[in-house]
């Protein structure tokens, strides 16, 4: 396999994307890699001498001793521009530097005391159940409250685990409001390990979705290449073969409500937003997808008391009714195949037995 290609899909497609403001110039190592500066600490006149492992600790906020000790085996760490070992023992004056094989982030991820529903944990890996409404990562807009910021607290005495490092951490991705199963790593060889399952389309997602319109056949796949919609940059939209990510989307027809149906989509890529584009493709729009326009009414009639049901049903569910249901995978050091399994939140579920009860009350008039 292609790694530079492995490295180019998970970056775009299986990760949050994060801003990647650079320093002016980077530096480079003995073997070429690029190093950027992350830490600069002068020592002061009457330090007393000390390990610099020891004495990063005491001064960088949410670094773990561990993880500076590996900083400084890959020549990260430096004492007056030379790479030194953990045992150097900072003087009076020297001038330490932390490098990072990454750009230092404008926002550096802060723990926060959010809690967590937490689906499965061990040494390795964490599955949590995101609820609608969390922002994934942080980013422009949403710098706190995020579930990394949830996961650098609720980890933050795992020696391995530094929530500034990517390679640890989320090995994919949902929408802010879209809710459902998501798995961390919480070491570098269980990211590359279960990166490497999201890659190679070996892992199992199923999603339960509602969109609008009555989708005729039992089952199906959709095809095509995603991409930034040219018009709209917020949006994703189909492309031309060749002009966008290829993306397999199979669905299945699980109950028709009338005006809306209620859909099982299996992944078999992860590009961005794409229930939400494979399915407004082919017709049938998110319920509630605001950014996709299914947050109009776009099947059923004219009639006021409809309408005044249809905007009920929003209020239910504020947010496109796509949840994560299911997520499989084989562990990333026994093998061992796992597969999780969380129930569809209260608010969709509240939303289907409302066109449940609207059906129902239809049929016997």
């Amino acid at each position: 396999m292609d790694k530079d290609r492995f490295i180019q899909e998970m970056t775009d497609d299986e990760i949050d994307n994060i801003p990647d403001d650079e320093l002016d110039e980077p530096e480079t190592s003995d073997n070429g890699e690029q190093l950027y500066e992350h830490h600069r600490i002068v020592v002061d006149k009457g330090q007393e001498t000390m390990r610099v492992d020891k004495f990063l600790f005491d001064r960088l906020p949410n670094v773990s001793r561990n993880r500076i000790q590996q900083a400084a085996q890959a020549d990260y760490v430096r004492a007056n521009e030379r790479p030194v070992r953990s045992s150097y023992r900072i003087k009076p004056l020297d001038i330490i530097t932390v490098l990072m094989n990454r750009p230092l982030y404008d926002n550096e991820i802060i723990p926060e005391e959010i809690p967590l529903d937490i689906v499965y944990e061990d040494r390795y890996i964490l599955v949590v159940n995101k609820p609608a409404g969390m922002v994934v990562h942080p980013g422009h807009g949403n710098y706190s409250g995020t579930l990394v910021n949830a996961l650098a607290w609720h980890m933050r005495d795992v020696p391995d685990y530094d929530s500034n490092d990517p390679h640890v951490g989320l090995v994919h991705r949902i929408d802010k409001e879209t809710s459902g199963l998501l798995v961390i790593a919480k070491t570098p060889e269980a990211k590359t390990n279960l990166g490497l399952q999201f890659f190679l389309k070996t892992t199992r997602r199923r999603y339960r979705a509602l969109v609008w319109g009555t989708v005729e056949d039992d089952m199906g796949t959709v095809i095509s290449d995603i991409g930034r919609n040219p018009r709209d940059r917020m949006q994703m939209t189909v492309l031309p073969d060749g002009e966008g990510k290829h993306a397999v989307t199979h669905y299945k027809v699980l109950e028709r409500l009338g005006y809306v149906t209620l859909v099982e989509c299996i992944l078999e890529t992860g590009r961005t937003h794409q229930i939400r584009v494979h399915m407004k493709y082919i017709g049938h729009t998110l319920f509630n997808d605001a950014r996709y326009g299914g947050n109009h009414i776009l099947k059923g009639t004219f009639f006021s008391k409809y309408k005044q049901f249809v905007n009920n049903c929003f209020d239910i569910c504020p947010r496109q009714a796509l949840h994560a249901m299911t997520l499989g995978f084989q562990h990333p050091v026994t093998g061992e195949q796992m597969d999780f399994t969380t129930p569809v939140p209260e608010d969709m579920t509240l939303l289907l037995d409302k066109w449940r009860g609207y059906i129902s009350n239809r049929e016997s008039e």
